[in-house]
């Protein structure tokens, strides 16, 4: 595609997002008659709207709904029985969610129309960020993306992940190849089932294109931090292939190998003896523009959870390269665009897109405080859904859609706040998942104050150049009273740091431990050290790589080397034995957290 062409399509992606924004309401009560229009008849609809297609009836009597209300029509579509069950279209394929946070993934049924809409949101994110970063027409991409292997339904129906979806779809495959989308990973490697010989080839052609590279990144912050971590143990492997031009043995997958083979197109001992130097410093400290010295940005989802990854980043960028989180999405619905890409991580918000699927919200709370008392299994009433246009700034809602594909008033389960409007239509930040919470009596700890405890804690290490790469918790009941144990694997230069045997590294732990304790809620902290029904919260420093070892028992269980994101709490005893089995240090809070009645 030529130049005044790319212009042209871009100019015409960013008016059609003036165009649906300037008219959101408009385009809410549009797509919410089309879904009753194609879905009216459905078994689902004709039970709670005796065959109405009434906007008004739809919003008085079908009930808003989690995962357990409908979960019985899926697996009866699964099993083989009429996609009508749901849908007015034909289900096409069965959309698992990652699974790691609530349990067993969720199956979401998915139509032919579906990837429309997903390529639509994809196809803007190229126009909104030429507007911020000049050139990106004039090298490549190395985004580093995965498929999962697909399982069949009974009835023999795809199920997969949504990325995978869209990976092995046409809409990806069959793609206009122009200057935007060129990508170092050959296709066939992103579509290797095996994830590491899909890592080993992805990586191996982002150093051979090392010079021509402007954009580095991965779907999740998680994932590309796995990437780097997979470069630090395999950089003298993929030197030798670079120096030989022959790929290593070890990749077996026959369209990895015949790719690669164009990848490696002959001996280049000059470029591995330069990346061989690059990784060979003691300290890994910028590498990433080291590796990559013309990268503008690192795109991938920092929000959330992965606010946590954030710091890791910047370490292995030296602060240099812009972290750009560009869209919003689940395995249910693709939501809305960033249109501010080079905002700081903690400012990102995302303008929903009136057309992708019908939106309500339910209200939880003002001015910087959101309702905890609200779960996902409490019923709402319908009266209290707010519209897309009517929802307040400064005010924080769980998010509600309406599909095509299925879902009527479903509740998504993440927790978000308007931070503005981009016309009629609100832009919002993502604050967290409303149902991942640490509990051991009238305790109640979400996401959100975990994180923000444990950002305050971690602190503590930085004079002693230490950085805390990742966490997780879990609320430990063995005993009575319970209390919260928090996995920290810190990163340091010095392999003695955090030596359970030292005195000061002891003193510094426990120091955490009150520092996480005296941030979070009141409730907490009056379980604490007043009712004495939560006892000293726990930190266990784990070895280095631990993190990759849970990351590979959750996907060894179902999970998306795409879709995973550690868990915040965990719940499997699995996972937990996993974790304890390298545990190198630990210390309790060595008093009560402040607290006044």
């Amino acid at each position: 595609m030529d130049g005044k062409k790319l212009e042209y399509k871009g100019w015409a992606a960013l008016k059609e997002i003036e165009k649906l924004t300037e008219k959101a309401d408009e385009v809410q009560e549009t797509i919410l008659k089309a879904i009753l229009m194609q879905n009216g008849e459905t078994e689902y609809l004709s039970k709670h709207m005796k065959g109405s297609k009434d906007v008004e009836k739809f919003k008085v009597h079908v009930p808003v709904i989690t995962y357990k209300d409908v979960c019985n029509y899926i697996q009866r579509i699964a099993n083989g029985e009429s996609s009508s069950l749901v849908t007015g279209r034909r289900v096409t394929e069965m959309l698992c969610s990652s699974g790691t946070s609530a349990g067993e993934p969720k199956l979401m049924p998915s139509i032919a129309e579906d990837l429309d809409r997903r390529t639509f949101v994809y196809n803007l994110i190229m126009p909104i960020m030429n507007q911020y970063v000049p050139g990106l027409d004039e090298g490549k991409a190395m985004f580093l993306y995965f498929i999962k292997a697909e399982m069949s339904t009974p009835c023999g129906l795809p199920a997969r992940t949504v990325l995978t979806s869209y990976y092995k779809s046409k809409h990806f495959k069959c793609r206009t190849r122009d200057a935007f989308n060129d990508f170092t990973s050959p296709d066939q490697a992103i579509l290797c089932k095996d994830s590491n010989q899909s890592m080993y080839c992805q990586l191996l052609s982002g150093l051979v294109h090392r010079l021509q590279v402007l954009r580095l990144g991965a779907v999740f912050a998680s994932a590309f931090l796995r990437a780097i971590s997979f470069l630090e143990r395999n950089w003298g492997r993929l030197c030798n292939d670079i120096r030989s031009g022959v790929l290593d043995p070890t990749i077996t997958d026959p369209e990895c190998r015949s790719c690669m083979s164009t990848v490696l197109a002959s001996p280049n001992p000059c470029l591995a003896d330069e990346i061989e130097d690059i990784c060979s410093h003691t300290s890994w400290k910028g590498i990433l523009c080291q590796l990559w010295p013309r990268a503008k940005y690192i795109e991938a989802v920092v929000t959330g959870s992965m606010a946590q990854y954030i710091p890791a980043l910047e370490y292995y960028s030296e602060g240099k390269l812009p972290l750009v989180c560009t869209m919003y999405a689940s395995s249910e619905c693709y939501f809305g665009v960033n249109l501010k890409p080079l905002c700081d991580p903690a400012d990102v918000a995302f303008t929903l897109l009136p057309n992708m699927c019908y939106f309500e919200f339910i209200h939880l709370g003002d001015n910087g405080s959101w309702l905890v008392n609200i779960d996902e299994e409490g019923e709402v009433p319908n009266d209290k859904l707010v519209n897309l246009v009517s929802v307040r700034l400064g005010s924080y809602y769980e998010l509600v859609v309406t599909t095509f594909a299925g879902l009527y008033r479903y509740r998504i389960g993440d927790v978000l706040r308007v931070t503005g409007f981009h016309n009629k239509a609100p832009q919002f930040q993502f604050i967290c998942r409303i149902n991942v919470v640490l509990s051991i009596d009238n305790d109640k700890t979400n996401e959100e104050d975990l994180q923000k405890s444990i950002t305050s804690a971690k602190k503590l290490l930085e004079p002693h150049d230490a950085l805390l790469v990742e966490y997780t918790s879990y609320a430990d009941t063995s005993s009575v009273p319970g209390h919260y144990v928090l996995y920290w694997e810190i990163l340091h230069d010095s392999s003695s740091f955090l030596d359970s045997s030292a005195e000061l590294d002891f003193k510094l732990l426990q120091e955490c431990c009150i520092s996480v304790e005296e941030e979070l809620d009141y409730v907490y902290r009056r379980c604490r050290a007043h009712d004495k029904s939560v006892g000293p919260l726990e930190i266990r420093v784990v070895e280095s790589g631990t993190f990759d070892a849970l990351m590979d028992f959750f996907i060894g269980q179902g999970a998306s080397i795409n879709q995973y994101k550690t868990p915040r709490c965990i719940k499997s005893n699995a996972a937990l034995k996993l974790l304890n089995s390298h545990v190198k240090a630990s210390a309790f809070s060595p008093r009560d957290p402040a607290w006044i009645p």
